[in-house]
């Protein structure tokens, strides 16, 4: 393709993305992804000088986190606190001094003042404590995964059917402004057909957190721990699968991977090291790596298509047709055209890609800040987002569509890499476990 011809489409290009909606703006991204109708500005009039009376189980850090966006929303109110841990529960109170508190869940879903219940306690806990507070007329918010079990997962889906009543899980990356429009560019074709999908999420920390006694081992570090948690799967690549998914509109039929403690070796059950491969029935595959001994690459899907990579995360993407390489690396690679031309071992059929220095563009624009530093988009991940939908559906009774589903499937498929891994062996996705959504059909 020559220069003028790459300008043009890059241009075209440029000027389809800019057209296309923003969350809460073009019905686009309403219509492809519905539950974002949950917390559009139409759904704020709607709600507006009403307040969901919520009540928070689990006050630790993804609690206090929680209380921290709802303080700031005009749409909520803390009534309630339970955690067993005496000193998280004190620190939560501190900042709601209203709220009334617990240590035993059940007394919350008892109160009838509370409408909402948000859980954030360890993932062993998930289960039966939203499938306790669905069943009481409560509406929920579970974090994510949402099980640590496959037949638990079931049962939280069917109780939400069961009971009509809203169920959220904390899958922030729906709500992701910058992943809402880079999924408007997969589905529109603007990367091609998707042939490939890396993803990875590295860290370099051990995992722990201090102890006020040794006797809190296990309750403190409950992620380190199989009774408790599904390690680097469960709290890190159910985010990604749900991504990938998103991207291809399917679920895997299969994964096999490799799973082993490498490097912190201190008595935890769960893998600090993993390498997964899921397959799609049309044969595109979703390599997934994390490990927590080191952090360089840090965290990132690439969904790679014949025109082009998203990376989401970064809010940003690249066209194969990208601009020509400057001069010095086109005369270098004119060279090595020729040198390798010549040999015969190797021939034609091997030569080196054409160099470019394709920086990318950026997915949403970029905000810059008081210091004249930079970033992509809107602030935040989608958590806020996702808060104050929930608390809009409590107020409303509506569900925000489609999201138990993708949650659902990213859940599940977490735990099944867990077991591919554990057997070694390729594991299929389990028929029993399948349930109806019609963009995975």
């Amino acid at each position: 393709m020559n220069k003028k011809l790459i300008e043009k489409s890059l241009i075209d290009r440029r000027s389809f993305l800019k057209d296309m909606g923003y969350l809460g703006g073009a019905g686009l991204a309403l219509f492809t992804f519905p539950w974002l109708n949950a917390c559009t500005g139409t759904a704020r009039k709607e709600v507006a000088g009403e307040k969901a009376k919520l009540a928070i189980i689990g006050t630790g850090s993804r609690g206090m986190y929680h209380i921290g966006n709802l303080l700031k929303m005009q749409n909520s109110e803390i009534v309630a606190l339970c955690d067993n841990f005496e000193p998280h529960l004190r620190q939560a109170a501190a900042l709601v001094p209203g709220a009334r508190v617990f240590s035993d869940y059940r007394e919350v879903l008892a109160l009838p003042e509370v409408q909402g219940v948000l859980i954030a306690t360890p993932l062993d806990q998930h289960a039966h404590i939203t499938i306790d507070s669905l069943k009481a007329g409560k509406h929920t918010f579970c974090e994510k995964a949402m099980a640590l079990r496959m037949e638990d997962c079931l049962a939280m889906y069917n109780t939400y059917l069961e009971t009509g009543k809203v169920l959220y899980i904390g899958q922030q990356r729906l709500f992701d402004p910058k992943y809402i429009r880079a999924m408007e560019m997969v589905h529109s074709g603007v990367i091609g057909e998707i042939t490939d999908i890396r993803a990875y999420w590295f860290r370099n920390n051990d995992w722990r957190r201090p102890l006020p006694d040794p006797s809190l081992e296990r309750k403190i570090n409950w992620r380190l721990y199989r009774e408790y948690s599904g390690g680097l799967m469960t709290e890190l690549a159910s985010h990604q699968l749900q991504v990938a998914n998103w991207a291809m509109k399917m679920i895997p039929e299969s994964v096999m991977g490799m799973g082993d403690i490498l490097f912190w070796k201190d008595g935890r059950e769960v893998y600090d090291s993993v390498n997964l491969i899921y397959r799609y029935s049309n044969g595109v595959k979703l390599t997934y790596e994390s490990n927590i001994s080191n952090k360089f690459n840090g965290l990132e899907e690439q969904i790679l298509g014949h025109k082009g990579t998203l990376e989401p995360e970064k809010g940003k993407y690249f066209l194969e047709d990208a601009q020509p390489a400057p001069g010095i690396m086109q005369l270098i690679n004119q060279i090595e055209h020729s040198v390798f031309d010549r040999i015969a071992i190797a021939g034609p059929s091997w030569v080196p890609e054409t160099a470019s220095l394709n920086k990318g563009e950026y997915i949403l624009p970029r905000n810059t800040a008081h210091d004249g530093s930079s970033s992509v988009g809107v602030a935040g991940d989608g958590s806020e987002q996702l808060v104050e939908a929930f608390c809009n559906s409590v107020i409303t009774g509506r569900p925000a569509e489609n999201l138990v589903e993708e949650a659902y499937y990213s859940s599940i498929l977490s735990l099944l890499g867990i077991q591919a891994m554990d057997e070694k062996t390729l594991k299929i996705f389990p028929e029993e476990y399948k349930i109806p959504y019609s963009r995975f059909a």
